[in-house]
C-alpha cells in the first residue's frame, strides 16, 4: 500500500505524522497494570506511547507482563465489587490516600496510615514522616 515504508526514516515518519496531526510522545512509566475479572497483567519493565490523533488518544504498552491472579495487586488485595476508591475506614482517612503514601513512601500500608492520621490527612506531611 505504501511500497516500501518500512525502511522509511524515523524522522520523516514524525514529519509526515505531525502534518497528519497526531502526536506521539514517550511516557516514563514504570508500571502498567490491567486487571481482567480472572487476572492482573503487571508490566514492570515497560515501554509506553501515548498517541494523540485529533483529539482520541491511544496507549501502546510494549513488554512481558507478570501475569497474576485477580486481587492480589501490590497495593493490597480488593473484594470483589470493590475497587477501593475513596472508601474511608473508621479512621475517616480514604484507603486510596493510605495507598499512594505507601507507594511514594515505600512503606506499609499500616504505616501510611499511621503517619496519614498522625498528619491530620495531609499526603505529603504523611510521606515526608515516613521517608
Amino acid at each position: 500500500m505504501f511500497g516500501g515504508g518500512g525502511g522509511m526514516n524515523p524522522r520523516k515518519m514524525k514529519q509526515m505524522m505531525k502534518q497528519m496531526g497526531i502526536d506521539v510522545s514517550e511516557l516514563d512509566a514504570e508500571e502498567v497494570v490491567i486487571r481482567t475479572a480472572d487476572e492482573e497483567l503487571v508490566f514492570s519493565d515497560v515501554q509506553v506511547t501515548r498517541m494523540d490523533a485529533q483529539g482520541q488518544e491511544t496507549y501502546q504498552v510494549v513488554g512481558e507482563p507478570e501475569s497474576r491472579p485477580a486481587g492480589t495487586g501490590t497495593a493490597g488485595a480488593v473484594e470483589a465489587g470493590d475497587d477501593g476508591a475513596d472508601e474511608a475506614d473508621d479512621d475517616g482517612i480514604p484507603q486510596d490516600d493510605v495507598e499512594l503514601v505507601a507507594m511514594r513512601a515505600g512503606a506499609s500500608e499500616d504505616a501510611a496510615r499511621e503517619a496519614l492520621e498522625a498528619a491530620d490527612g495531609d499526603l505529603a506531611a504523611a510521606v515526608a514522616r515516613l521517608e
